[in-house]
């Protein structure tokens, strides 16, 4: 079950994706300047680290029974 939900979220998330419709209405031009540069002394680069975890999530369903009023129709006069 759980499975099927998570299929069913995908499926309805890429066909809202695919739905998009992108028209190009102008066309772009990007002149970059250009730069000279010099390198005055070694450096060493790090990068950071991180460790992430997500939340647990879990989907449950559990059947109710819904009380339904009983609605009567009267033919008009």
């Amino acid at each position: 079950m759980k499975s099927t939900i998570a299929i069913t979220a995908i499926a309805l998330s890429v066909a809202t994706l695919a739905a998009c419709d992108v028209k190009k209405t102008q066309e772009g031009n990007v002149t970059v300047p250009k730069y000279e540069v010099e390198k005055t002394r070694e450096g060493d680069v790090t990068l950071p680290k991180y460790d992430v975890k997500t939340p647990d999530i879990k989907v449950t369903t559990e059947p109710k029974v819904i009380e339904v009023p009983k609605v009567e129709v009267t033919p008009a006069k």
